[in-house]
């Protein structure tokens, strides 16, 4: 049974509360000292992986509509985006204000000079950008053939943010590199159009 737009509609809705709730969790436990001695640290991971799981929800849509044979399903794909940057947006706001301070803002070129996992992490926060000005349909239309070559950065975020991630953790813990892998899964399960592109 496919499903209607509709039943899309009400699918939005609870997307949008998936990815908003956590905000509401991440203020509230802030606020309550629920984080380790260092929160900072623990706002900025919280906010890159959640950054991370709608990157993979946002890799997820193609596969699901064709596979699922549920073509609706694709018009959840732009919200989901749209969401994996606001959570990039803010895990780089978290490391700005936090991590250097508001007086220290100059220092930010400084260290995504010296610190090249950070480099990584912002080349793909401006890739993300680049998809979020334009994913509007006006913009679509603009450009023509040229917004599908542009949004398929999307699949080199998919290998650079992984990448930042692992980089960035001092020690080796499973959680990075489940990322990595599952990364890695959605971007073989496009095989096909990457070999298209070879020849």
């Amino acid at each position: 049974m496919r499903l209607t737009a509709k039943q899309i509609v009400w699918l939005k809705v609870v997307l949008h509360l998936a990815a908003f709730l956590p905000l509401v969790w991440l203020v509230w436990a802030a606020s309550q000292g629920y984080f380790s001695a260092d929160p900072a640290k623990d706002i900025q991971h919280f906010t890159g992986r959640m950054a991370l799981k709608l990157l993979l929800a946002t890799l997820l849509v193609s596969p699901l509509t064709r596979y699922a044979k549920q073509p609706l399903l694709i018009r959840t794909r732009r919200l989901l985006g749209l969401w994996c940057f606001a959570w990039a947006s803010l895990h780089l706001t978290s490391y700005t204000l936090l991590e250097l301070g508001i007086n220290n803002l100059a220092l930010l070129g400084q260290e995504l000079v010296s610190r090249p996992y950070l480099t990584l992490g912002a080349i793909s926060w401006l890739l993300l950008l680049a998809l979020a000005v334009t994913s509007p349909q006006i913009m679509q239309r603009k450009l023509g053939r040229r917004w599908q070559k542009l949004h398929n950065g999307i699949y080199l975020v998919a290998i650079l943010a992984p990448i930042h991630y692992l980089w960035s953790v001092k020690i080796l813990s499973p959680q990075p590199v489940i990322y990595a892998l599952l990364a890695l899964l959605l971007l073989a399960w496009r095989y096909k159009k990457f070999r298209q592109w070879l020849r």
